[in-house]
């Protein structure tokens, strides 16, 4: 298994309305894809900032690139995220799961 993670900040005024965005658009989109086995959402806030963590388990890279295209590492963006996001960070980090409970 693979875990794909996506860092995002937002102001705090846009944070309760990203969520809902996360929850009704990119949520759905990760789960339909084949190989998607969970999808969640770590969010904090900070004094200037709410930052989202979007960690995502998958099968294997096949899969993730079914999702992200052949760049793995390339982080996947919408076209609402213009209206929220303080900037666009260019990649994602994957880590391979050794060990769970």
């Amino acid at each position: 298994m693979i875990i794909r993670m996506w860092h995002g900040r937002v102001d705090n005024d846009k944070a309760s309305a990203y969520r809902e965005f996360l929850k009704q658009r990119a949520i759905p989109d990760y789960q339909s894809v084949k190989g998607n086995i969970d999808v969640r959402i770590l969010e904090r806030h900070e004094d200037d900032a709410t930052h989202f963590i979007t960690m995502t388990t998958w099968e294997n890279l096949d899969d993730i690139k079914a999702f992200a295209g052949e760049d793995l590492e390339k982080a996947k963006y919408y076209p609402e995220d213009d209206g929220y996001l303080l900037e666009f960070e260019p990649t994602v980090v994957h880590y391979e799961v050794v060990g769970q409970s």
